[in-house]
């Protein structure tokens, strides 16, 4: 058995929570040059963020606009604002404070996700956590990816895994609970690479995982090596063995935030067999629930 968030949030808020995508207007350090140019190799022009609403609109605008996308799905549930595109806390306390106040000024709203960078959490922003977290529970979710320094140089993350511990240790200590990413197939990496990388994050002691399913999508310098045939994706089988294989090192005590992930399907290169989100979760749920 694991702990999904649908269980967490029911038991956390007392009802159905949905996670809404919103955008702070932010940019990368990977994309302006400060860290790097293009962003991470599987990032598209999006910021991963395609479902999310358009920064140029203020905070309550697009929350009315994602509530009106989930109205049939949550009907008198409650909300997390979740500051999806890019890396959320790159950018001044002035520029950045508003707008998450702003999300948690709506009476739905139980909580504030905010996905950034672990290297982008100087002292300034991890005041500002701090004193938001005091007003409404904040999470936020670091894109570690993967522990291994070779990998983590080929998708050209930009930073060392040390500066991850910092972040955690770092947030920890203001109180902040933190989710952090991991792609599941990346280029180069073994069954047991991604395996060490989940038990990484659990020793860690994140409060949260998330287990994301490698997108190829147009665009991207991914999708040139795809192209090029120089890796292969997994298969649906491959990903369900590795998934059980990784579930089955997470702690009940972490919550498994996702253990796929969702694809633009207008953009998907690979796996084509990930765009069909709800054949994929019932084969997770059979593999899951087996006994061995």
């Amino acid at each position: 058995m694991y702990k999904s968030l649908n269980q967490h949030l029911k038991e956390r808020f007392g009802t159905k929570v949905y996670k809404i995508a919103l955008s702070s207007g932010c940019t990368c350090p990977n994309r302006d040059g400060t860290v790097g140019v293009g962003g991470c190799i599987f990032c598209a022009d999006t910021g991963s963020g395609d479902f999310a609403q358009s920064a140029t609109l203020p905070i309550k605008e697009q929350i009315k606009l994602a509530k009106e996308k989930v109205a049939s799905k949550n009907k008198g549930g409650k909300y997390i604002a979740y500051f999806q595109s890019f890396t959320n806390t790159y950018g001044s306390v002035e520029f950045l404070e508003p707008k998450f106040l702003e999300a948690m000024e709506d009476d739905e709203v139980v909580a504030v996700s905010i996905a950034t960078r672990p290297d982008c959490l100087p002292e300034e922003i991890l005041d500002m956590l701090s004193r938001l977290n005091a007003i409404k529970p904040v999470w936020v979710e670091l894109g570690l990816q993967t522990i291994h320094p070779q990998t983590a140089e080929y998708i050209r993350r930009g930073y060392s895994l040390e500066v991850y511990d910092k972040a955690v240790k770092d947030l920890h200590a203001i109180g902040v609970e933190v989710i952090t990413h991991v792609i599941i197939g990346l280029p180069g990496e073994t069954k047991e690479d991604m395996l060490q990388t989940v038990r990484y994050v659990v020793e860690s002691k994140a409060e949260g995982i998330k287990l994301q399913l490698l997108h190829v999508i147009e665009g991207t310098d991914l999708a040139k090596d795809y192209e090029a045939e120089n890796f292969n994706t997994l298969t649906m089988e491959e990903y369900l063995q590795i998934i059980k294989a990784c579930v089955d090192l997470i702690p009940e005590t972490m919550v498994i935030h996702r253990l796929t992930g969702d694809g633009n399907k207008k953009t998907l290169i690979a796996p084509l067999w990930s765009a069909d989100k709800k054949r994929v979760l019932n084969e997770l749920n059979k593999v899951l629930c087996t006994e061995e």
